[in-house]
């Protein structure tokens, strides 16, 4: 597949988590934003090789953690081995995971004791400004606040933590968590600009994906910011809860292939995955170009002033407002949708995404 059609090809834009209204981040990309540079040949052979070995091992992740359900509280890439590590909670489990070919670590909470405390988070701790996801190689749950969770809010926060003792642990995280709106080879409607995500195609018709927040600003989509040149209109959405919507073409695009852009070149994408803990991926954006990073976190809910949105995967890629909607992939996997986080590329921050399994599923749609 590629994410390519003669007007639109690549991806990003990006709203915050805290909750900045979208209206307020529509605005030129940045002057001084500073894409990186191409990979060389040999850097580029590298990558790919790290990659692949890399989906294989979140395939494996996947795989096993279906066989094993509450016998396994997730698993992650070493960074210093590369290899993969799947927490177990019993011998039986561990035998199945050395089968498999991954190292097991028996750990003492189990899958669902983790899940138990993710919902007592949700109900005692759910402010804006703050995010959570299991963190397998602590096998904890580790919750995150920007620099907005103070006074009463900070004060909730931590009696909620206080209650579930070591099971939780705290960071935070530089600047503010927001939903990015801006960027890629844009995308513009009435309410604001976002950029394309990935093309797909289902009943033999094309539509492209984008995030959720960028489809509840606006129903007509364009090429161009005069709005001249039309794209498609909204299909359908999700934000909160989720963070992706659908666009129809209008017709056909003259480019029926996808790619992503890496300005400078381009990626093809075949097919789409989950990623794992601790996974080299990329974004591609027009604020920011393109960017890696790692997986650090699955299933994160991230808390935004418009509401909740569970389910996202939490990376150290950096990203700014103009790249939401934009792509998460690894080689040619397409992993996920831009949707926020804090930070920025100049002092590095966190990104979440919305998993493109997801709408690809609920829409029953394919990339192509």
């Amino acid at each position: 597949m590629k994410i390519r059609h003669a007007r639109i090809s690549g991806a990003a834009v990006t709203m915050t988590a805290t909750g900045v209204m979208a209206s307020a981040l529509v605005a030129a990309p940045a002057a001084n934003a500073t894409p990186q540079a191409p990979a060389s040949p040999a850097q580029a052979a590298q990558a790919s090789v790290l990659t692949t070995a890399q989906a294989a091992q979140a395939r494996t992740a996947t795989t096993l953690a279906q066989r094993l359900g509450s016998r396994t509280a997730g698993s992650y890439i070493d960074a210093a081995t590369r290899q993969l590590v799947v927490t177990v909670t019993d011998a039986s489990a561990a035998r199945a995971v050395r089968a498999a070919g991954a190292q097991p670590k028996t750990v003492a909470r189990s899958g669902s004791d983790l899940k138990k405390v993710m919902a007592a988070l949700k109900r005692d701790a759910t402010v804006p400004g703050t995010a959570w996801a299991v963190d397998p190689a602590s096998n904890t749950v580790l919750l995150s606040l920007d620099s907005t969770v103070t006074g009463s809010r900070l004060a909730k926060v931590r009696k909620a933590v206080a209650k579930q003792g070591a099971a939780v642990r705290t960071e935070r995280i530089a600047g503010t968590l927001r939903p990015f709106t801006r960027g890629g080879e844009a995308i513009w409607t009435s309410g604001g600009r976002c950029s394309l995500g990935f093309n797909v195609k289902k009943g033999g018709e094309y539509y492209f994906l984008t995030a959720g927040h960028c489809t509840n600003i606006g129903t007509a989509w364009y090429s161009d910011q005069g709005h001249t040149k039309l794209l498609g209109n909204t299909e359908n959405g999700s934000f909160p809860g989720n963070d992706y919507g659908i666009v129809k073409y209008s017709s056909a695009p003259e480019d029926t292939q996808g790619s992503v852009s890496l300005y400078g070149g381009t990626q093809d994408i075949t097919s789409a995955g989950t990623p794992t803990v601790g996974q080299t991926v990329q974004r591609s954006g027009s604020t920011t170009h393109v960017h890696s990073g790692r997986v650090t976190g699955l299933n994160q809910t991230v808390n935004y002033q418009e509401g909740s949105v569970t389910g996202l995967i939490k990376t150290t890629v950096c990203a700014e407002p103009g790249d939401s909607g934009g792509s998460l992939f690894a080689g040619a996997t397409a992993l996920g949708l831009t949707s926020g986080g804090s930070g920025n590329c100049s002092s590095g921050g966190t990104t979440y995404f919305q998993p493109v399994t997801e709408p690809l599923q609920v829409y029953s749609a394919q990339v192509y």
